[in-house]
């Protein structure tokens, strides 16, 4: 038999419940609010985090979300998580972009996507050294790990971003070098690192860190170009982190509201001189090519930050809908109310389509065969989220009316003073009870206005890197030269491409190859049932 005839096998996938019960297995140094936590699944300060992580599990076990939620790793011929897959198509990035999209219509932010981007940086990162060197064992190493965490389906912090300390000095010039994680220590056993790493999304509830530079390097930063892998229990880890959500609120009354079922905690992460066995070292030292990965992750991550704010607009997109719906007026004759729904779905759609692009227009890295998403519509689409978040909330508030603020607090229902009051004129469309207009408004004000809204609007902002980052990233990859060239042929100038020209420099003979738009791997898009969203 044929190997491409043999069928894949199946990684062992964790259930939400699983993914909970297995957290109790790490004993990790976590602090929130000054407290130490004794169990991180158990805590109700971390919980709507710990619910948003197991939800991403229980939904790559639903039957009709399998065509976005796995992906066959054909270098394994295996079925994992797309969270923990290398794209090897660009089918797999669009499907990733819908999978991404269809998590945070549930949770807000699904978190876990992180560790797709991260992999699949490093995996770009190590090919590029291997290649540069002549060796393999940066490869290999990655692979066996790539290949232990699919197995065990675990989740997967990224220690980025470092405390950076003085942000006009480089990482060795630091007057405190614990502002960047950095070797301090390399025996025959491994190494040890000791630093600081700040915005660890969903940092308490993971199983491992992938440590990662957060910047390029010169060569008297070579201790600070290190990759690696450490478990979040490991000695000399200490986390501290904020809490997950709006958990400390009153829940007495009714259902939870979105943020207290599902939140984000972000953490800083202090190393003390934590040791790193050579099997979890990726690379260290390889300063001439630290660019490689805080480039190929950037554009991962912004891509799949597309997909995340995609599924928080269309959380806005239906609220505002139902909030019209309650008050007594249709949109479809209201043009005061069709006009901002259309201009959030405008919004919400337009940077989507960006990531659509950047998916369909993806290219093969030449030294690890996997794929990259389009640098330019990539940063695009985040920069337009990341400047527009604004704008949806405000467009959310345009259509919902003053309610979302003006309206008296939950436990206003249960009072026998003024609920039956408040029943009666607060009500708007006859059609629609009191308790569901409420509800709703409730659902927009803890998405847009709360402590946890204004959470969002900031982590959209900067979550990824910075605006002025994907304004660099745009212009240093967008092909203004050939811009120039065709104005100057319209033109008759004459004039020759020069390569010391500047305006010219960055070029673009065509966006199509000889072979068409044809993608190896599994098909561009994979349909889904069209009552997807009941199964989820």
């Amino acid at each position: 038999m044929k190997r491409e005839d043999i069928p894949p096998s199946r990684a062992n996938l964790m259930s939400g419940e699983q993914y909970r019960e297995s957290l109790r297995q790490y004993k990790p140094v976590v602090y929130v609010d000054g407290r130490l936590i004794e169990s991180v699944a158990d805590e109700p300060m971390l919980r709507p985090g710990v619910n948003a992580l197991a939800f991403t599990y229980d939904y790559a076990l639903d039957k009709a979300l399998e065509p976005i939620a796995l992906a066959t790793q054909h270098s394994r011929n295996r079925v994992v998580s797309r969270m923990l897959h290398v794209n090897e198509s660009s089918g797999d990035l669009l499907n990733k972009l819908e999978a991404v999209r269809v998590l945070c219509q549930e949770t807000g932010c699904a978190q876990r996507y992180l560790a797709h981007d991260a992999l699949n940086g490093i995996f770009q990162a190590v090919a590029h050294i291997d290649d540069a060197r002549g060796t393999t064992e940066h490869r290999e190493r990655f692979a066996a790990y790539l290949a232990d965490v699919q197995d065990r389906d675990l989740s997967l912090g990224v220690a980025m971003t470092d405390a950076k300390g003085d942000r006009s000095k480089k990482p060795h010039q630091q007057a405190n070098p614990d502002a960047y994680v950095h070797v301090v220590e390399r025996n025959a056993k491994g190494i040890v690192i000791s630093g600081t790493k700040a915005i660890v999304t969903g940092g308490p509830y993971m199983h491992e860190f992938l440590v990662m530079p957060s910047r390029n390097m010169g060569r008297n930063d070579a201790d600070f170009a290190v990759c690696c892998a450490v478990p979040v229990d490991a000695k000399g880890v200490t986390i501290v982190s904020r809490a997950a959500g709006r958990p400390g609120e009153k829940l007495e009354y009714g259902d939870a509201l979105f943020s207290r079922k599902y939140g984000q905690s972000t953490a800083v992460v202090m190393f003390d001189k934590v040791f790193v066995p050579w099997e979890r070292v990726f690379y260290e030292s390889e300063w001439e090519l630290s660019n490689v990965l805080t480039y190929s992750y950037a554009t991962h991550h912004r891509h799949s930050c597309i997909a995340a704010r995609a599924g928080f607009g269309d959380l806005l997109i239906g609220a505002g809908a139902l909030m019209c719906e309650a008050n007594g007026l249709d949109p479809a004759t209201k043009s005061n109310l069709r006009e901002p729904l259309v201009e959030l779905i405008k919004i919400t759609e337009g940077f989507y389509a960006c990531g659509v692009a950047a998916s369909v227009y993806a290219t093969q890295d030449p030294h690890s065969g996997s794929f990259m998403p389009e640098p330019v519509f990539s940063n695009i689409g985040k920069l337009l989220l990341a400047n527009q978040i604004y704008d949806m909330h405000r467009l959310a508030h345009t259509v919902s009316g003053g309610l979302i603020v003006a309206l008296p607090g939950p436990d206003e229902d249960h009072n026998p003073a003024t609920a039956a009051s408040l029943a009666e004129v607060l009500r708007a469309n006859p059609d629609v009870p009191y308790d569901k207009r409420i509800e709703v408004a409730r659902f927009i004000e803890d998405l847009t206005v709360s402590n946890q809204g204004g959470w969002y609007s900031v982590i959209s902002l900067h979550g990824g890197g910075s605006p002025a980052a994907m304004k660099q990233e745009i212009w240093r990859n967008y092909p203004v030269g050939s811009k120039v060239e065709l104005v100057e042929r319209l033109l008759n100038r004459g004039v020759l491409h020069d390569e010391t020209r500047a305006i010219t420099k960055n070029r673009q003979p065509g966006r199509c190859c000889d072979t068409g738009c044809t993608t190896p791997g599994q098909p561009v898009m994979v349909p889904l049932p069209v009552n997807r969203k009941e199964s989820v």
